[in-house]
């Protein structure tokens, strides 16, 4: 991690600049202000409009947030009729000049409002933060997804994996960022500082996050990592208040037990695949005698599940075993497997949204176990049980492959072996 701290730094210092705040005495509306920005007027003075709207932007309540949100929506939409006059001429003549007029006119005029109002210092941070408010409007407004839809599209470019850094988080780092890990921890909730503590200062223990040059202070996704000598299948042992630090040459395991995305305004852009490989690769580069990179995954829907299936023939009788806390552990663990790897959702994805990640980057269902998260949230989830998915560098390219164009989710025989074994099991057999 030695390597990139040099760029991190000189990164930071970039784009570590205090943001002007501008005056807002220009009286015209947002509105106008937006069209101005959009105008040749843009082209002379755009940080300074930019400033202004963001600044004034900033100082709303919902309502105006709302109506500056259905200005974008309605006034800056694209114009459907000139678009298909455009694609026919288009189609007839299939001139440059024809096609330029076709991807002018397909591009709404708020997504060149957005690229302009990135001008500014700190831009990027407030639109990101406008995003938030316009998620959370959209809930009673769903019509103005077609907005949200510009945000997502330029988020993504602006948020790309060439622009992330790689950063290593330990105890020695800045009180600030401390203090936000234990804010956006979503995962497993850090209780005090002694519990941050053990997360990060005992060599046996990584934490890893992402962040971008616009944004140097906020980490956009963090994943917390302990190397142990064996796959382990229980976050109360992982996080235990007096675990004995671990000899890094006998490490072989790396195990991933949370990942937390960290800005709700970045909600549907995926950094988690792009940071476990990156880890990984990490990882493996220091400690070149590890075997295994797992995680110790939660299995939040469980639960959930199981209430649809307590009148299942085959099921019914083991779901209602794990709700009522009558179920033995092979039970509960047999019911997980067969979740993980049969429950699907409407659009023919596992039900499961853990699973959905960590499948769709490719990694395996390793191993399942009972017991093993007894917090109140663990046990309302899941019933305590949890789930290691592996990643098989030499496979992980061809699980996501085969995932992504059948659905076909790899599991280990021994996940496979409980998940048959469960619908074979007598009902007097799975309680405890």
């Amino acid at each position: 991690m030695q390597r990139n701290r040099f760029l991190i730094d000189m990164l930071s210092n970039l784009f570590d600049r205090t943001r002007a705040v501008r005056r807002d005495d220009d009286p015209r509306s947002i509105a106008k202000l937006c069209h101005a920005l959009l105008s040749e007027e843009g082209t002379v003075s755009g940080q300074k409009l930019a400033e202004v709207i963001l600044t004034r932007y900033r100082a709303f309540g919902d309502a105006e947030k709302f109506q500056f949100f259905q200005f974008l929506n309605d006034e800056l939409e694209i114009d459907p009729v000139a678009l298909a006059a455009f694609a026919t001429e288009y189609a007839q003549t299939r001139t440059t000049e024809a096609f330029a007029r076709v991807f002018d006119a397909s591009s709404a005029k708020r997504r060149q409002l957005l690229r302009r109002l990135n001008q500014p210092a700190g831009a990027t941070a407030d639109l990101v933060s406008m995003r938030v408010d316009l998620l959370r409007l959209m809930k009673d407004a769903p019509e103005l997804a077609r907005t949200d839809m510009d945000f997502v599209l330029l988020l993504r470019s602006w948020f790309n994996r060439g622009f992330l850094v790689l950063k290593q988080i330990d105890w020695n780092s800045p009180a600030w960022l401390l203090d936000k890990i234990v804010a956006y921890e979503a995962v497993h909730e850090i209780d005090d500082l002694d519990d941050l503590r053990r997360r990060l200062s005992p060599p046996d223990r990584r934490c890893f996050a992402f962040f971008h040059p616009a944004m140097p202070d906020e980490p956009l996704i963090f994943v917390e990592v302990a190397l142990t000598k064996t796959i382990p299948g229980s976050i109360d042992l992982l996080l235990s208040e007096e675990p004995t630090p671990l000899r890094l040459d006998d490490a072989r395991a790396a195990v991933f037990y949370s990942i937390s995305n960290c800005q709700q305004g970045l909600k549907g852009i995926s950094f988690g695949n792009l940071l476990i490989k990156q880890v990984v690769k990490e990882l493996a580069l220091e400690f070149s005698q590890l075997t295994h990179f797992v995680t110790l995954s939660p299995i939040p829907r469980l639960n959930a599940w199981l209430k649809t299936q307590v009148k299942d023939d085959v099921i019914g009788a083991a779901s209602r075993a794990v709700l009522d806390g009558s179920a033995s552990q092979d039970t509960l663990r047999g019911l997980a497997a067969h979740y993980l790897l049969t429950a699907k959702s409407k659009s023919n994805l596992p039900y499961d949204p853990v699973a959905r990640f960590h499948l769709g980057n490719g990694a395996e269902v390793h191993d399942v176990h009972a017991n093993a998260d007894t917090s109140a949230n663990g046990q309302n989830q899941s019933s305590g049980a949890m789930v290691n998915y592996l990643y098989d560098l030499s496979r992980v390219e061809r699980n996501h492959r085969d995932f992504s164009q059948t659905g076909r989710i790899v599991a280990a025989k021994s996940v496979n072996a409980l998940a048959k074994d469960l619908a074979k099991a007598k009902p007097r057999e799975m309680s405890g």
